[in-house]
This record gives structure tokens, C-alpha cells and sequence, in this order.
């Protein structure tokens, strides 16, 4: 099994910064790739960024220039730095990664618990 673990998130105000975490364990091959989505209330979850197969990153127009996603892979942990937070940024933040498995021929598709992030004075 894979287990996704985020950790990081928390109240700050907005203007402030945090840093997410998601630590990634379990019988991996190798991480294809990952993300990082969210979810407020009452909306749909999108994607925030992610480093693809393909390589590169790719950020939501709503953060680029003030978020940063970045992986660690000799920990198999991935990171989204945020900086200059908005109150619009308050959602549940969730860990997506593509991992192949020992055995495996394609990879699957593992999601974190999540970690909430709230911005607001």
C-alpha cells in the first residue's frame, strides 16, 4: 500500500506564509509525479500545482508568483511553499500523487487526508 501524509497547515493571517509537506511511504517504485489541489467550501476541488510526468510545474493562475511546489526525492516527500496569503486561499489542501508500484506496469493514483489552511485576521 502507499500512504500520502500532509502536514503544515494552520491559521495565519493574510500576507503571512506556511509551508505544506507531504510525505509519501509505503511499497513506491517510483513517484511519477505529484501535486498539490484544494478545496473550499462549497466549491469544487482544483488543482493548485503540480510537477508532472513530463516535468516542469504547473501553478493555478490564482497563485503563480506567490506559491512554489517542490520535491524532496530522495525523502519522497513533496512541498508548497505559499507566501503572501490571501483570505482566498482558505480551503482544505490535499497531497495527490501518481506512484508506481513494485510489479506494476502503470501507476495509481493516491490522495493525503488533507491539511486545512485558513487565512483571515
Amino acid at each position: 500500500q502507499v500512504q500520502l501524509v500532509e502536514s503544515g497547515g494552520g491559521l495565519v493571517q493574510p500576507g503571512g506564509s506556511l509551508r505544506l509537506s507531504c510525505a509519501v511511504s509505503g511499497s513506491i517504485f517510483r513517484i511519477v509525479a505529484m501535486g498539490w489541489y484544494r478545496q473550499a467550501p462549497g466549491n469544487q476541488r482544483e488543482l493548485v500545482a503540480s510537477l508532472p510526468t513530463g516535468g516542469g510545474t504547473r501553478y493555478a493562475d490564482s497563485v503563480k508568483g506567490r506559491f512554489t511546489i517542490s520535491r524532496d526525492y530522495a525523502k519522497n516527500t513533496g512541498y508548497l511553499q505559499m507566501n503572501s496569503l490571501k483570505p482566498e486561499d482558505t480551503a482544505v489542501y490535499y497531497c495527490n500523487a501518481q506512484v508506481l508500484r513494485a510489479g506494476q506496469f502503470s501507476p495509481s493514483d493516491y490522495w493525503g487526508q488533507g491539511t486545512r489552511v485558513t487565512v483571515s485576521s
